[in-house]
């Protein structure tokens, strides 16, 4: 089973930046560029919310009408390293952030293996 480890997280201000980054976790042999990718965020009394996702090879990426245009995704298959780049954070932006198995489907939508997820990263956007 993929399992992946975010960090990146941290208290920032609104209209900040934080760059998240995803890479495999445990001793194991695979290599992310074979898989998928994609970040959602979980705030306290709220619903899992699927932020972005990327394709094995990083041609397809896709995002939430929440993000768009503020964050970015990207992928550095020879350092097995997903990034999340978050800019212009706003206060509701705050959530634990995971990586997960996931698929880019070309209508734009993300499909994500909750199942894998792993600690997570937070990420507080404060004044």
């Amino acid at each position: 089973q993929l399992q992946l480890a975010e960090s990146g997280g941290g208290l920032v201000q609104p209209g900040g930046s934080l760059r998240l980054s995803c890479t495999k976790s445990g001793f194991t042999g695979f290599t992310l560029d074979r898989y998928a990718v994609g970040w959602f965020r979980q705030a306290p009394g709220k619903e899992r919310e699927g932020v972005s996702c990327i394709s094995s090879n990083g041609g397809r990426t896709n995002y939430a009408d929440s993000v768009k245009g503020r964050f970015t995704i990207s992928r550095d298959n020879a350092q097995n390293t997903v990034y999340l780049q978050m800019n212009s954070l706003k206060l509701e932006d705050t959530a634990v952030y995971y990586c997960v198995e996931a698929s880019a489907s070309v209508q734009g939508s993300c499909d994500f293996d909750f199942g894998s997820r792993g600690r997570g990263t937070q990420v507080t956007v404060s004044s």
